[in-house]
């Protein structure tokens, strides 16, 4: 047996993990941004594992501020593979027109589906999408979601969603969720 064998490996590549014997590990230094507001909050009642109310037409759905960072939109436009410099080197957003980044369509479409299956809950599925941009979002900028049932079918609903920033709309949107059992009226 060599003295390395009880040594922590990873599980990818088999390298020696760096720990320090005894004692809890040192605390991670996080740079950067904070956790943009409204992205780890939850309308109330609508808990993982929760029910929501069933839906019927006129209903509205409770407002969610997000805070849009510079964080925000860059990792935004990394994990849906939008490397257009716009969204990430301010300098070259400033050449061509724009005071700074902002956020892509992609990011937008998502915090637009985060926004419906937080109120229906996570068993809701999200069938259609259709998304319409206005004004950017920078950072610095909150944008406010809000959202209004237009119509129930069975158990599908059609929510209008509005975006609105300091600016206007950025996002103008109608999503098609089918809701789980008891989410719809």
């Amino acid at each position: 047996m060599t003295a390395d064998e009880d040594v922590p490996r990873t599980e990818h590549t088999g390298h020696p993990v760096p720990v320090e014997r005894g004692g809890d590990p040192p605390p991670v230094e996080r740079g950067g941004d904070p956790v943009p507001k409204g992205l780890g909050d939850r309308p109330p009642g609508t808990e993982p594992g929760g029910s929501p109310a069933p839906a019927k037409a006129g209903d509205r759905l409770p407002p969610l501020e997000i805070g849009i960072t510079r964080t925000l939109i860059v990792a935004g436009a990394i994990a849906s593979r939008d490397y257009q410099d716009v969204h990430h080197d301010p300098e070259l957003a400033r050449r061509k027109g724009s005071p700074d980044i902002f956020m892509n369509i992609l990011t937008t479409n998502g915090l637009v589906g985060r926004y419906i299956t937080d109120h229906f809950g996570p068993h809701a599925v999200l069938r259609k999408v259709a998304v319409r941009l206005g004004a950017p979002n920078h950072p610095g900028d909150t944008m406010v979601l809000t959202g209004t049932v237009e119509e129930v079918s069975g158990d599908t609903a059609t929510v209008r969603v509005v975006g609105a920033n300091g600016v206007g709309r950025h996002v103008t949107a109608t999503v098609t969720v089918t809701l789980p059992a008891g989410g719809a009226g």
